[in-house]
């Protein structure tokens, strides 16, 4: 077991991951978070009051503002700020980390531009092998997960010997891990859900019912696989845990950041509207055109995706997005694998 780990981020899954690694027998979990407040309350009272007011969490876990007390010796370090932030961050704590250090990403994001992965980016920032750069990703509701609802997810590293002491690292008796090494299918499961989450929620917000809702569900994963597999992943994780288990998690609880932004287009706001109303980082909407342009480099057809940039970036009506999507050519269930 690992005697340090550092989380860098205090946000909902940050501070709940954090919590899991605690409450695995970790005998030194530090994270660090940028607001003074929120640190102290997690150091005096134990709780994150921003996204978990009222929640015991483990009081082994300490937290501080500096970020060079929350690396000095871990040999773990988890990563789990806003995706787009990502590499301004690594640049900033770069001189900060362990030679040996090992990196572990919950960021279920595409970073604009590069159309880079999490795990790429931290690759690239910090000239690393991949057996050092791992990724969590499943059907992990932060809510459920502090609250101590039982839940499991994929740790995923090209190193199967790297991902197995992670998967050590946060078994807790409510956090049952997985392991597998196809990182890439890991990681796009985790970002491509979120789209598809969004395009739930538009359509619960437009009152449409359980049918549609299943249809958008498994198409979506249809198109993930398509992607995934086209980018050399192993269609299969996205039959398991970081794929379809993530999808059915996200578009289904009301906990999920994405569906409900879906709901807030679909019953009628605006993109700067739902933003304005959320508050919160919602990495659906941060991601869907890189989604999408990644789709169009490896000539992947993605309907799903492609109508929710059309709505969130040109403005396309709900109504009239549906109207397009059940308009189009008939297929096959099964094509473009």
């Amino acid at each position: 077991m690992e005697s340090k780990v550092a989380v860098l981020g205090l946000g909902s899954w940050g501070t709940a991951f954090a919590n899991v690694v605690a409450d695995a027998g970790v005998s030194e979990v530090v994270a660090w978070g940028r607001r003074a407040e929120v640190v102290d309350a997690l150091n005096t009272r134990h709780e994150n009051p921003d996204y978990f007011p009222g929640v015991a969490l483990n009081p082994t876990l300490r937290a501080t503002t500096d970020a060079a007390e929350a690396l000095a010796g871990a040999g773990v370090v988890v990563l789990a700020v806003p995706s787009q932030s990502l590499r301004g961050n690594l640049r900033a704590w770069r001189p900060l980390f362990g030679a040996e250090t090992v990196f572990v990403s919950l960021m279920k994001g595409i970073e604009r531009g590069s159309r880079q992965r999490m795990s790429q980016v931290v690759r690239e920032e910090l000239n690393l092998p991949s057996s050092r750069v791992a990724v969590v990703s499943g059907p992990n509701l932060a809510a459920e997960i502090v609250d101590r609802q039982p839940a499991t997810t994929l740790v995923a590293c090209a190193d199967e010997d790297v991902a197995v002491r992670l998967q050590h690292l946060c078994k807790a008796p409510y956090f049952r891990p997985y392991t597998h090494t196809d990182v890439v299918g890991a990681e796009l499961g985790g970002a491509v859900k979120n789209v598809i989450a969004l395009a739930v929620g538009v359509a619960v917000g437009m009152g449409l019912g359980d049918n549609a809702k299943a249809a958008l569900i498994t198409r979506g994963l249809a198109e993930t696989v398509r992607l995934a597999v086209a980018m050399g992943a192993d269609e299969h994780t996205l039959s398991g845990l970081a794929g379809l288990g993530d999808l059915v998690a996200t578009c289904n609880s009301p906990l999920s950041r994405n569906r409900t932004f879906g709901e807030l287009l679909g019953g009628g706001l605006t993109l700067s509207e739902a933003t304005a109303e959320t508050r919160q980082t919602v990495e659906g909407v941060k991601s869907a055109e890189s989604i999408l342009a990644m789709a169009r480099e490896h000539d992947v057809e993605m309907p799903i995706t492609d109508t929710m940039v059309a709505m969130m970036v040109h403005g396309l009506p709900p109504a009239q997005a549906l109207t397009q999507f059940m308009a189009r050519t008939a297929k096959p269930e099964r094509y473009g694998v």
